[in-house]
């Protein structure tokens, strides 16, 4: 069989597109922050990872311009050979003060990131941990190590301690989950996971890749709940409340120093370029220097859960600035993500197999930035939209 077969087969996607309501990307002329651009239209923005709105911060971009003045628009070349610079190494230092950790190593992306650690860390006689909601980051690299992958119920401590009790004595045990889960907007419990991981001889690790500068005073989850040393590895990108691109992992130091020499993601990657670098460092000083940014933000999403909930939206247990609408089906999440579209909303449309069928949602998110006007529009045009297509009352 020819091995393209599959991608004629393939045709989802293009009838999406013949009928209108493909919510895939989409080519925006700007992306201010809280506001985006359309064939000319304007629609707020509830659909970014723009947590703290840096991406327009005046600060952020002039360090992205002097970086790239002063060193040019790349390294061309990996972190182990000529793609290290004292900017690098500064950012570092920085992330795991931050975190409150020993070390910290960047590299050139989130997925990387992932990647690159728990594929080093897992080897033939370990086994790693996942929740059953983790982000496909962890999942791949998961599968991208040699060991063993188990998996529990969402945020279910009982389960996971029945996970980890069935591995064999003399395994290594990694257990991985997300801080800020990325679609239901709930956090993971690490107040009871922390003592469970010590009770089996397993080391945690947390992306924190949604709850960096968001939760614990921008610091974390693990902050949030005050285990910092609870918690092994705390793994974050750049891409969201950072501004940039790019992804760190922080821990103890021989940790991260074995991780340095052994993550092919790491060694075999250009390094983060020059500008990425500086963005990402001037905006974790923006969070250090402008605390009402979080505190800003955590008001909005507080107050938006609030008012959903008041309308009569499902949005499950969102305890964050990522609140879904639960809808439970393919083409009627699809639909209204296009009334919210036109009416000048933009949302991420999550349907299967990305989440489980009867779990289709319409992914909302918030942004420091956003203005009471703005966040008042959007609560009509919400609630005007529910009632149309009968979601609410």
């Amino acid at each position: 069989m020819d091995i393209f077969a599959k991608c004629s087969l393939f045709t989802a996607a293009k009838e999406a597109i013949a009928a209108g309501y493909y919510p895939y990307f989409i080519p925006l002329t700007e992306n201010e922050g809280s506001e985006a651009v359309f064939q000319g239209r304007r629609l707020i923005m509830c659909g970014s990872n723009n947590y703290l709105g840096l991406t327009t911060h005046p600060k952020v971009r002039q360090a992205a311009l002097d970086a790239i003045r002063r060193y040019g628009t790349s390294c061309t070349g990996s972190r182990f050979l000529n793609g290290t610079l004292e900017l690098h190494e500064q950012l570092e230092e920085e992330l795991a003060e931050w975190v409150g950790k020993e070390r910290a190593l960047v590299f050139s992306t989130g997925m990387q990131t992932n990647l690159g650690t728990i594929s080093a860390l897992v080897s033939r006689e370990d086994v790693v941990v996942l929740d059953k909601q983790d982000h496909a980051s962890i999942v791949d690299a998961a599968r991208l190590g040699w060991g063993e992958t188990k998996r529990f119920r969402h945020n279910d401590m009982t389960d996971m301690e029945r996970v980890l009790k069935s591995v064999p004595n003399g395994k290594g045990r990694l257990v991985v989950v997300d801080g800020l889960y990325s679609m239901e907007g709930d956090i993971a419990t690490l107040p009871e996971m922390v003592p469970i991981c010590k009770k089996y001889g397993a080391r945690l690790m947390v992306d924190d890749a949604h709850a960096m500068g968001v939760l614990g005073g921008g610091r974390g989850t693990a902050a949030h709940f005050n285990v910092t040393d609870g918690v092994d590895l705390i793994m974050s990108t750049f891409s969201k409340s950072f501004a940039s691109l790019g992804g760190f992992i922080a821990g103890d130091e021989p940790v991260i120093h074995y991780i340095k020499h052994h993550a092919r993601a790491l060694i075999f990657s250009a390094s983060i370029p020059p500008a990425n670098a500086a963005a990402a460092l001037a905006a974790l000083h923006v969070m250090q220097e402008e605390p009402e940014r979080v505190a800003r933000l955590n008001e909005i999403a507080a107050r938006m859960r609030q008012e959903y909930r008041r309308l009569g939206f499902d949005i499950g247990q969102s305890e964050t600035p990522v609140i879904p609408i639960l809808i439970g089906d393919d083409m009627r999440t699809l639909l209204i993500w296009k009334v919210l579209f036109e009416a000048g909303v933009f949302v991420n449309p999550v349907i299967s197999p990305a989440v489980p069928e009867g779990h289709q949602l319409l992914r909302t998110s918030y942004m420091a930035t956003h203005t009471d006007e703005q966040l008042d529009r959007v609560l009509e045009i919400f609630a005007r939209v529910g009632r149309q297509v009968g979601l609410i009352s």
